[in-house]
């Protein structure tokens, strides 16, 4: 059993090696990738992202609550304010006798949602073949 033991080779780690993809840190990378899958894994993120994909127009915010059934009002206003303050939606509220808000992606962010559908497809692809 010792002879296993001293022949086993250490798999390099990030920490030893560096990233293998010039211009990259994958530290930073890791910590970005950390940030990114908090904020979009939480119930509801991506049923909010998803109507967005669809149009270059704002959305009401009483149109995700129309389609967004099952999710109470608390947590859809907190992760539209969670995804506000991540910069991926810009919300306009307008002043009138009865109340309206829209959000929007912001333009830095489509690229955001255009990964997002490029991941859906891929997810569409392989689950079909078993």
């Amino acid at each position: 059993m010792e002879t296993k033991a001293r022949n086993r080779v250490e798999l390099p780690t990030i920490h030893q090696q560096g990233c293998k993809f010039e211009g990259y840190d994958a530290l930073s990378l890791m910590a970005e990738t950390i940030k990114l899958r908090k904020l979009i894994t939480k119930r509801g993120t991506l049923e909010i992202l998803i109507p967005l994909c669809c149009t270059t127009n704002p959305v009401r915010y009483m149109k995700f609550r129309q389609t967004l059934k099952g999710f109470s009002s608390r947590t859809l206003a907190k992760r539209l304010e969670e995804l506000e303050g991540g910069a991926i939606l810009e919300r306009q509220a307008y002043h009138e006798i009865l109340p309206r808000v829209e959000y929007l992606l912001t333009a830095k962010r489509q690229e955001l949602i255009e990964s997002v559908v490029s991941l859906l497809q891929w997810m569409r692809k392989w689950s079909k073949q078993k």
